[in-house]
């Protein structure tokens, strides 16, 4: 039983469609189901949707794609939604074979399979990237927040080597609940996108750069080092995880 299917019991219990003792032994039966679910290469963890609101995400890196699919079938078998993040196409080949309607989005190395309804965010999400080049890092933010249950803007290539670029979207920036700025080379724009709005910056440096970038060094360090309040800093590409802060602050 995910959350979803946990607060649709509850309602119809409050509305007396159900009686006590049947929404009494559908919770017992969710809370006697084994947490997770021994693969013997990997445990997969059926509970962290209770725990968390999103089920466990699966990522694609350093996985043999017969294993990336023994966990998505695994997870997906317990009704829950699906996402892996770092996945190529023979991963998903080999996930497919498993879950023949899973999606796979080649800009974003990500597979998806949407099983359960998930609570709306209260407000649009923006990811915005530096430039083009940013845009895989990007897409795997925006595809992650929208399967997260979240309204998702894209405003991409508006990097400070064209400032005009971003002030010209002064309006979109204003709208945005929550901001994910990624960014490679030197990492200025959260700081500046920042300094433009009220509302939490999310920075996502990537490893895109010349050699002195030191494969986004530099951009994570421009970004903890920001002299814009507001702004938090995530992994050097890890687009996931700016999207999963991003889509809890959404829903606060």
């Amino acid at each position: 039983m995910n959350t979803s299917e946990l607060q649709t019991l509850l309602e119809q219990l409050a509305r007396g469609e159900i009686e006590t003792a049947v929404a009494h032994g559908r919770v017992l039966e969710a809370l006697r189901a084994q947490p997770f679910g021994d693969l013997g290469f990997a445990r997969v963890d059926h509970h962290r949707a209770l725990r968390q609101g999103f089920p466990e995400v699966v990522l694609g890196l350093g996985k043999t794609p017969a294993q990336i699919a023994g966990i998505a079938a695994a997870i997906v078998a317990r009704g829950s939604t699906l996402l892996v993040t770092r996945a190529n196409q023979a991963a998903y080949d080999a996930v497919h074979e498993q879950v023949p309607n899973a999606i796979y989005y080649a800009d974003a190395s990500i597979i998806t399979f949407k099983q359960q309804d998930i609570v709306p965010g209260k407000g649009t999400i923006l990811i915005a990237s530096a430039g083009t080049s940013d845009i895989p890092i990007a897409e795997e933010a925006a595809r992650t927040a929208e399967l997260m249950g979240n309204t998702v803007e894209r405003l991409y290539d508006v990097g400070v080597a064209g400032i005009h670029r971003l002030l010209s979207e002064r309006a979109r920036l204003s709208a945005a609940r929550v901001i994910v700025v990624v960014a490679g080379m030197e990492g200025a724009l959260p700081s500046v996108v920042a300094g433009l709005v009220d509302v939490p910056v999310i920075a996502v440096p990537t490893s895109v750069g010349y050699g002195a970038s030191f494969g986004g060094i530099a951009a994570l360090l421009g970004m903890l080092n920001s002299c814009s309040s507001g702004v938090s800093v995530v992994n050097i590409d890890n687009g996931f995880g700016a999207a999963n802060i991003a889509s809890l602050i959404n829903h606060l």
